[in-house]
């Protein structure tokens, strides 16, 4: 059944999607760790040339604020890619189970074609 076989191949294929999907994401949430870690690191160079950690205090280096401002909202999105990348996962299981579902109707028709096959030739 070629109906039976496209099944298969576009369950294949939403299957490497998702899985596309997912190393694109696990990329980006690496890529928006290392550049917080690369802010946090210019706001504590920042804190020791002014000598002035407190952020509350007036003389804050105004770099330093617009860092954190930066790193802070790096790590919020970092967050909402890890949600959607749990998202993705979850919708990956469900996909590798509908394409097992198809590969087994598949093999079970490929089998019926064999048997009736048979049974012609023996018959």
């Amino acid at each position: 059944m070629k109906s039976r076989t496209n099944l298969v191949r576009l369950k294949q294929f939403q299957v490497n999607e998702k899985r596309r999907r997912i190393a694109q994401l696990d990329t980006m949430i690496a890529e928006f760790n290392r550049m917080a870690d690369e802010l946090e690191a210019q706001v504590a160079a920042e804190e020791a040339k002014a000598g002035i950690t407190d952020q509350n205090h007036f003389a804050y280096p105004t770099f330093a604020k617009a860092a954190r401002l930066r790193r802070d909202n790096l790590r919020t999105s970092q967050a909402d890619l890890a949600q959607q990348k749990e998202q993705a996962e979850d919708e990956l299981v469900e996909a590798e189970v509908e394409l097992r579902k198809a590969e087994a109707l598949e093999s079970r028709d490929g089998k019926q074609r064999g048997d009736e096959g048979a049974h012609a030739l023996t018959g």
